[in-house]
């Protein structure tokens, strides 16, 4: 099989294409031939040497990837309820750069009919991670308010659009934040109620016009270039969910500026307890890859989601797709900022 591998941190020339040996099933493992990758933002984190959960894994030599759909061609002793053959889509804590995978039949789910490969590659991870956000996280269901009101940063991007969907399915008004007027129309097209254009218009200003009294909820992958008043933005009561830091990094560099990444962890704010209790304001963070060992709140999340996509609540983000070799190109385009939806490796 082929495998893509970071020996060393750094810029895109370190994504190798090796041959390894086809990995064999275990015992309760599922080995899928892969035919479509999902590319995270997480991933370059990885090929640069920040992702911190790839130093818990085992540090490097590692070959990122955290979501794949293929076919199933073998299992390990215990797994009774699939077949060869049948079509599937997965989760990974990294190895899923590769053209074969094995891994744990709890993190194993079937593909719906509606959904191509590359489609099915591209929704685990992010529709997972705006599940957990919203739904574990948030409660929306018993939030208490008549609709409550929720703010998106990056809503036109792989969990950023997953949120916005997710959140028109739990009956929220979903106002989005995109950084270009070329993504306006994708947000919209995911169910955004309002967009605001934060490259165009005054952010702040157009977010609290939109929701004079706070929001309920507001989801932030930015980092040090918002975290402090998206926390302002919300309402009481209020909670911020924190899920990456994007902006900590110089857009278009395939390696981290260590002088502006010091100065964005001096500027990352440090909320008060006092005064969250005070406001009766929340911050909550999570990392996915941290939860993929916790099967049944994997079953539970999956089986929402895949009967969402089978009734139509839910649509598939749009896929651009790269040749396996094309990976260095894939990464380059996810740092660019300018994409929309979600990227895959065609394996």
């Amino acid at each position: 099989m082929r495998k893509i591998v970071v020996h060393k941190p750094g810029g895109h020339s370190r994504l190798k294409i090796e041959e390894h040996p086809d990995p064999q099933p275990g015992s309760g493992e599922v080995l899928i031939d892969v035919e479509a990758i999902g590319v995270n933002f997480a991933d370059c984190m990885v090929r640069m040497g920040l992702y911190k959960s790839a130093r818990d894994h085992g540090g490097y030599p590692i070959a990122p990837g955290f979501e794949v759909a293929g076919t199933v061609v073998a299992f390990g002793a215990g797994v009774g309820d699939l077949a060869v053959g049948m079509r599937v889509m997965a989760v990974t804590r990294f190895g899923g750069y590769a053209t074969r995978l094995a891994v744990p039949r709890h993190q194993v789910f079937p593909i719906p009919d509606e959904l191509s490969s590359e489609q099915a590659a591209a929704i685990p991870c992010v529709f997972l991670t705006a599940y957990y956000a919203l739904f574990n996280l948030c409660d929306p269901e018993q939030a208490g308010r008549e609709r409550p009101t929720m703010l998106v940063h990056s809503a036109a991007g792989g969990v950023g659009g997953a949120l916005v969907q997710l959140g028109r399915v739990a009956g929220c008004r979903v106002v989005g934040v995109v950084g270009g007027a070329h993504k306006i129309d994708a947000a919209q097209a995911f169910g955004a109620d309002e967009v605001i254009d934060a490259s165009g218009e005054d952010l702040w200003g157009a977010a609290r016009a939109h929701a004079p009294r706070g929001y309920a909820f507001i989801f932030d992958a930015n980092g040090v270039a918002t975290l402090r008043r998206s926390y302002d933005h919300l309402a009481s009561p209020g909670r911020l969910v924190v899920y990456g830091f994007h902006t900590m990094l110089v857009r278009g560099r395939q390696r981290p500026s260590w002088i502006k990444l010091a100065l964005g962890w001096l500027r990352t704010p440090r909320f008060d307890p006092l005064d969250m209790t005070n406001k009766n304001r929340s911050v909550l963070a999570f990392n996915l890859s941290y939860q993929f060992e916790r099967s049944e709140q994997l079953k539970v999340a999956m089986s929402r989601l895949l009967g969402w996509f089978q009734d139509g609540s839910l649509q598939p983000p749009p896929v651009t797709a790269f040749a396996f070799n094309e990976v260095a190109d894939a990464h380059r385009a996810l740092e660019s900022g300018r994409t929309v939806g979600k990227l895959v490796l065609i394996a």
